[in-house]
Formats: structure tokens, sequence, C-alpha cells
């Protein structure tokens, strides 16, 4: 089963939703803004894509954060940093179930990684 990570309101999210709706493919949605996300899940994502595709640094949240913040030398301070501030993970993250994992929305992307694979 695909589950679908991310912010509900979020502009990005809601281009996701729209294009998983219209393709027909199921998902279940984990609201990290209101749920939290726990470490295991964000380091296993580190591990996957690397914390670089999961930091959004172009946010208002990062520009916010202090210099000393900001400075990440090692995956596990992103963790840290993006479990604390979950509008710092880029979004949508949608884990597929089958070991593959899409960070932000491409509707190009998506379909090829959850239609073309059917």
């Amino acid at each position: 089963m695909i589950r679908i990570y991310g912010i509900r309101n979020c502009d990005t999210m809601k281009k996701a939703f729209t294009w998983l709706d219209s393709h027909a493919i199921a998902y279940t949605f984990h609201d990290y803004k209101r749920e939290g996300i726990d470490s295991t899940t964000l380091a296993d994502w580190v591990a996957r894509v690397g914390r670089e595709p999961l930091l959004n640094t172009r946010g208002t949240t990062w520009r916010k954060l202090p210099d000393e913040a900001r400075r990440i030398d090692a995956d596990a301070d992103a963790i840290a940093l993006m479990q604390a501030n979950t509008s710092l993970i880029k979004r949508p993250v949608l884990d597929t179930g089958d070991g593959r994992l899409l960070v932000g929305f491409n509707a190009d992307t998506y379909a090829t990684e959850l239609t073309e694979r059917r």
C-alpha cells in the first residue's frame, strides 16, 4: 500500500492528492504536522535517499533557523532537526511500499513510478 507523508494544507500535497485520486491509486496519508514523525522513519528515509533531498532548505522555517542549526554535519543532526521541525521535510514523501521513496511531487515521475510499474 502506498503511504504519502506531508502536511494536508500544503499546495504541493494537494497536487499529489489530486494526481493520485485522478489515477485511482489507493494510498494512506500521514500528516506529520498533526501526528509527528518518528526518528526511525526519518533514519530509514535518509538511508534510502540521503538527507539533502529530504531537507527543505527553501522555506521560511529553514530561513528562520539560527546559523548554527543550519550547519548539519551528520545524518543524525538532520534527522533531529526534521523531527523537531516537520516543516523542514520536503513534501510530499511517498513510500511506494516496494522499496521506492519519492520525494517531492512531479507528475511525470509519478506516472513512471506508479502507473507504468503496475
